[in-house]
This record gives C-alpha cells, structure tokens and sequence, in this order.
C-alpha cells in the first residue's frame, strides 16, 4: 500500500542507524515520488551512522572471501543481526556470537577461510579472544581485511569538565 499522510506537503523522512545507504535508496526514492515536497537532511545519507555503513561494506566484502563469518555481539544490536544479514546476503554462512567460547566446533567444518567482525559496540577483546580460540583450533594465520579507512573527528571536551574530575580525584584523557 501507498504511504499516506495526512499533510503531504509537510513529510519528512529519516533513517533509522542499522540500515545502509544501499538499503534505503528505493525506499526514499518512492518517497520522493509520493511526496515531492519530502523534507530530508541536508545531506541526504546524514541520518546513517559512519560505523553502521562502513562495517556493512567490509562486512560484504569480508563475506566475499570467506565461508564463515562470525559476528560478536548483542542478540539486541540491530546493528550486529544486521551484520549476519548482509554477511549471509553476500553468500557466506555467518553466525552472531557473544563470546568466543559460543563457537560451536562444527561451524567450522567445510570452512577453509573464516572472517571476524563485530558489532559497533563490542570491545576489541572480544575479537581477540575468537581469533585465539579459532587459533587453538587450526587457524594458521590473521589476516586484516581493510575497506574502509575512517577518518572521526575527535572533540575535546569542555575545560569546566575537566575542572569537574578533577575536583573528583580523577583525570579524563585529553584528545590527542
């Protein structure tokens, strides 16, 4: 059914973080077509995290050139089952895991090339802990996949928050 509102001159539309630029590209196009006067931010892919989209583009070309994926993360991050959706779309089997030790050995039969990533969120000790345990299991060697190179802008964070730690004992690291 065609989406209807009450005042079309007044639609808008935005995003919502797990979806990529690829995925809501028809979809804002039939919107641009039902409602001419669609209000969109500036730029019209600002709504979708940089994190979210990147992963999602390695995460296509890591399931390109391997038979397994694993993804660490919450069975609550939209993000994280998104990731084993494009992973599996892209013709890999993939798995979301919290831990290292949810691997089940028989994920990895048949598997010559097995590919690691997580969820935004997940701490960089959780991958470390699975490429340890897929090494106790036969992995011979690492291998880094780079797609995306992200440039973030790093703020400082206001003096008077400073002053507030300090007045606490504690020291906030400073942006380098």
């Amino acid at each position: 059914a065609a989406p209807e509102a009450a005042e079309p001159a007044r639609a808008a539309c935005v995003t919502p973080t797990p979806l990529s630029v690829e995925d809501t590209h028809e979809i804002r196009q039939a919107l641009r077509a039902r409602f001419p006067a669609l209000k969109e931010p500036p730029n019209s892919n600002s709504t979708i995290c940089y994190a979210t989209d990147n992963r999602q583009a390695a995460v296509k070309e890591l399931a390109r050139h391997c038979d397994l994926v694993l993804v660490i993360g919450s069975p609550e991050s939209s993000n994280t089952n998104r990731l084993c959706e494009v992973a599996r779309k892209h013709g890999a089997r993939a798995h979301r895991i919290d831990f290292a030790d949810e691997i089940a050995l028989d994920w990895l039969d048949g598997a010559r090339y097995v590919g690691v990533t997580s969820g935004a969120s997940a701490p960089d000790f959780l991958v470390q802990d699975v490429i340890a345990r897929l090494r106790r299991h036969g992995a011979t060697s690492v291998e880094t996949l780079n797609v995306v190179d992200e440039e973030v802008a790093v703020f400082s964070l206001p003096r008077r928050i400073h002053e507030i730690a300090a007045a606490q004992g504690k020291t906030l690291e400073r942006a380098r």
